[in-house]
């Protein structure tokens, strides 16, 4: 081959090399970061529902099929909600018995495959929990943003924010609790969200961008006579609240965070999504740099909001080991520089934002003890 031929030649490998590599990364950056709403986050394994009776389900015998608590399952076209595994009860080696609380869609017949999801409740305040609520719209940066507000008499209000793989139903876990403590409680559904606009390029920050759709509910909540504001997060949505808290205008109206499962290193849990997603080990790294350079440096602001030394109320954080999108360490580290301030709530044998699900009455417990100060 004549030197010009094959310079040529390996210039093409090259670019074609290049260019296999840029839509690797980009394919793997986007398996990360678009995440669908009302499914289950990746990772969750799919369980074949064995046999249901008036109060039992059985299910594939398996790490998720075994943890404590109460969660939802959901399949294509059901819904259902499942308490705890039944000790005693007719199961064999390879499958479990849970308490079956409720169908809320669909049939719940043997052979169905579903997933365990931390969200209990289907439909808004008053169908799922006989709670009167408002629909509004809150004007948000690219456009109105439906929230759900259920009236309190309280001067400070709870704005709940979900994460990655959820809906505004995810916060009503918490929403008996709140409304029993008549605090005004705005459910804020942001961008990417059903009825909500959605971002240009249809990917997820992880909160960065996100956090000013937080911003404009403060701004909601103090033209409608908040006084102060709690924000109430999971995941995504709890680094939503720590943006919010260190950069909004009306951040001396927040009165305290609590933070569920929050996604405090931006880059691990882009790797563990992308991981979840069942990207190659190889590409994760790619995964990471094209996420970068799709989305922005978005590693360096997170660190800033959730620098300890910035942090300025009162912080109830909910996380545990188990994590494995959000790393639990993080969260170690923030409660220790801050004790002062931070107080965190470990739980055990709970997935992503599943805090609640693993034990409802202790979770329900810190979070009232921490709200009764703040009212």
């Amino acid at each position: 081959m004549r030197p010009a031929t094959a310079t040529a030649a390996a210039v093409s490998s090259l670019f074609g090399v290049g260019a296999a590599t840029v839509a690797a990364g980009r394919y793997a950056s986007s398996a990360a970061l678009k995440v669908p709403a009302k499914r289950p986050l990746p990772g969750e394994p799919r369980l074949t529902v064995h046999q249901t009776a008036t109060t039992t389900v059985t299910l594939t015998r398996s790490l998720a099929s075994l943890r404590r608590g109460r969660y939802g399952l959901a399949g294509s076209g059901l819904r259902a909600v499942v308490g705890p595994v039944l000790d005693g009860a007719a199961a064999s080696a390879d499958t479990v018995v849970r308490r079956l609380e409720r169908v809320t869609g669909g049939g719940l017949d043997s052979g169905a495959r579903v997933r365990f999801t931390p969200q209990v409740h289907s439909g808004d305040p008053a169908t799922a929990l006989g709670i009167p609520y408002h629909d509004v719209r809150v004007p948000g940066e690219l456009g109105a943003l439906p929230a759900w507000f259920v009236p309190g008499h309280r001067s400070t209000w709870v704005i709940t924010v979900h994460g990655l793989g959820a809906t505004r139903e995810h916060p009503l876990n918490v929403l008996p609790l709140l409304h029993t403590l008549r605090l005004p409680v705005l459910n804020l559904a942001y961008r990417g969200d059903h009825g909500a606009p959605r971002p240009p390029d249809g990917l997820s920050r992880l909160g960065d961008s996100e956090w000013r759709d937080l911003d404009a509910a403060i701004r909601h909540a103090v033209r409608h006579g908040a006084e102060r504001v709690v924000l109430h997060g999971w995941g995504s949505g709890a680094a939503m609240a720590l943006h919010a808290a260190a950069g909004s205008g009306l951040r001396d109206r927040v009165a305290g965070l609590v933070l569920d499962s929050p996604v405090l290193d931006w880059d691990t849990t882009v790797r563990a999504l992308a991981t979840a997603h069942g990207t190659p080990a190889l590409l994760l790294p790619l995964a990471v740099r094209a996420a970068q350079g799709r989305t922005g440096p978005h590693a360096d602001r997170l660190a800033e909001a959730a620098d300890p030394d910035a942090l300025r109320v009162p912080t109830l954080i909910f996380h545990g080991p188990d994590d494995t999108l959000a790393p639990w360490e993080p969260s170690q580290l923030l409660a220790a520089a801050r004790p002062d301030l931070v107080t965190l709530h470990t739980v055990t044998g709970a997935p992503h934002t599943a805090m609640w699900n693993a034990d409802p009455h202790a979770y329900e417990e810190a979070l009232r003890r921490f709200l009764v100060p703040l009212f």
